[in-house]
């Protein structure tokens, strides 16, 4: 598993890709376009270890609790895979489908995405960076509203503040740096999205742009989410079982001969991509065969993630076992291209729960609370149209051990036992933190992070302030010769 160079001659060039020894020949439908170098990979991955008890994480608080039942919380930062364009577990998928997009010699992409998109900003992002053309397509219900102000895909309504041309859609959090590199974006209510269909939506939009304008779009699925860019998830789990032979350098103590082994997986799934990788990864290499994956839905329901998840390795990524075991317990499925079969298999090794609480991206107080205290027990920014929602409903309504309340708090009816006691459990952070800025209002800043000002003398003494006010203020004309 080399990792990408730090000296790279070319992104728009695609290397040749080798799959893991564990999944050659499982495989039919191949990455034979190869695969940029997108992503800063491998991403770190480590133990998050609570406070010391007599310090600020008591039991009372998220990680004080998972202390408390001797549980220890690993986190894999795939928020930290790209910087802040590109960070999250897209940027694996693009590295494969926008390979194929170069080799095929597109100039533009189209895809599809919520109004905060991790997925639509980093194809944006990641086209720009290969010299193409971003068309997005962003379910919002504020849709209605643009185009009754007289917008259209073609003459966007624009005024002008200040001298600057601006519109009703803003640009907060993910839509700033979709709007940043110059998308094309095009408003679609959730209703018109659901009664279309993603799929054809992207494809109706690059038949359009082909026919009206001399566009040929790559289309880029919802999420990056088919056989080509699952491979993104293929390769991480090799990037995982490399990382986990290297352990015994990153474990506390001497005793570097003891690896680390993870018995459960957790991660934010809204498209079924990455589940569906880290599913059948972790099914076929050795190291991590004994890994249950638990899928935390936040949109759809958890039926539609299995089928979804079954279609993609056995129709979109053609997988054909070869009769040996299978997950280590002879439990294959016995043919390749059987999606109903390839389903009945992943309901034994991955649990897919339904994590969307009041609906995709939007928040809950008490999922906002847990995101707040999370990040400053951890220093680990979530977000909350997926990885904030998925650790949250794992925590809140899948640990038996114990439920954790908005405030990181004990329940009364905490069981002494549970199947988690003394598990290794590995937290598998997608990214997304740009949405926050969409949450602004509704987060207790005020009251977690209090601004104050040196008001009182003997502050002021203390700071050398009570001396600035009998200088003159310096005016901006004036520089500075000392």
């Amino acid at each position: 598993m080399p990792a990408h160079s730090f000296l790279r001659s070319s992104l728009r060039t695609p290397a040749a890709y080798t799959l893991p020894a564990w999944a050659q020949g499982k495989f039919k439908n191949l990455p034979t376009n190869g695969r940029l170098s997108l992503g800063n990979l491998p991403t770190p991955v480590y133990q998050i270890t609570p406070a010391p008890q007599d310090d600020v994480t008591q039991d009372s608080t998220i990680l004080g609790a998972l202390r408390k039942h001797d549980i220890k919380l690993w986190i894999k930062r795939d928020d930290m895979s790209g910087g802040v364009e590109l960070g999250g577990n897209k940027v694996r998928k693009l590295e494969f489908l926008l390979a194929e997009a170069c080799a095929q010699g597109h100039k533009s992409v189209v895809t599809i995405g919520g109004e905060q998109s991790n997925h639509c900003g980093a194809t944006a992002t990641a086209a720009r960076m290969l010299g193409m053309k971003p068309h997005l397509i962003l379910r919002t219900h504020r849709a209605d509203d643009i185009d009754a102000s007289g917008s259209s895909a073609t003459t966007p309504t624009t005024t002008l503040q200040n001298g600057i041309a601006t519109d009703s859609f803003g640009a907060v959090g993910n839509v700033l740096i979709d709007r940043v590199v110059g998308s094309s974006i095009y408003a679609c209510t959730p209703e018109e999205n659901a009664h279309v269909g993603s799929h054809t939506m992207v494809q109706r939009l690059a038949d359009y742009l082909e026919q009206e304008e001399g566009e040929r779009p790559y289309c880029v699925p919802v999420g990056g989410s088919n056989g080509l860019g699952t491979w993104g998830y293929i390769n991480a789990v090799d990037e995982l079982s490399h990382q986990l032979e290297q352990t015994g350098a990153h474990t506390e103590g001497d005793d570097r001969s003891s690896a680390v082994t993870f018995d459960h997986v957790v991660v934010a799934s809204g498209s079924g991509g990455t589940a569906a990788g880290l599913a059948i990864g972790f099914a076929l290499c050795p190291s991590l065969q004994s890994v249950h994956l638990h899928a935390i839905g936040v949109c759809d329901n958890p039926d539609y993630f299995y089928r979804t998840m079954a279609k993609i390795v056995t129709e979109g990524m053609g997988y054909s076992p070869t009769g040996e075991a299978f997950g280590g317990d002879g439990d294959a499925p016995s043919a390749g291209d059987d999606p109903d079969d390839m389903e009945s298999f992943l309901r034994r090794r991955v649990t897919v729960h339904q994590g969307q609480g009041l609906g995709y991206a939007v928040s809950s107080t008490q999922e906002l609370r847990f995101m707040e205290q999370f990040a400053m027990e951890t220093g680990i920014v979530l977000d909350p149209v997926c990885s904030g929602k998925a650790l949250y409903h794992f925590f809140q309504n899948v640990l038996s051990t114990t439920t954790i309340d908005s405030a990181g708090e004990d329940d009364d009816a905490t069981q002494s036992d549970s199947p988690y006691q003394g598990c290794n459990i590995l937290f598998w952070h997608t990214g997304g933190a740009l949405s926050m800025f969409d949450k602004v209002d509704d987060l207790q800043l005020p009251q977690n992070s209090p601004v104050r000002g040196f008001a009182s003398t003997t502050a002021r003494e203390m700071m050398g302030l009570h001396e600035a006010s009998s200088f003159e203020p310096r005016r901006a004309s004036q520089h500075w010769h000392g």
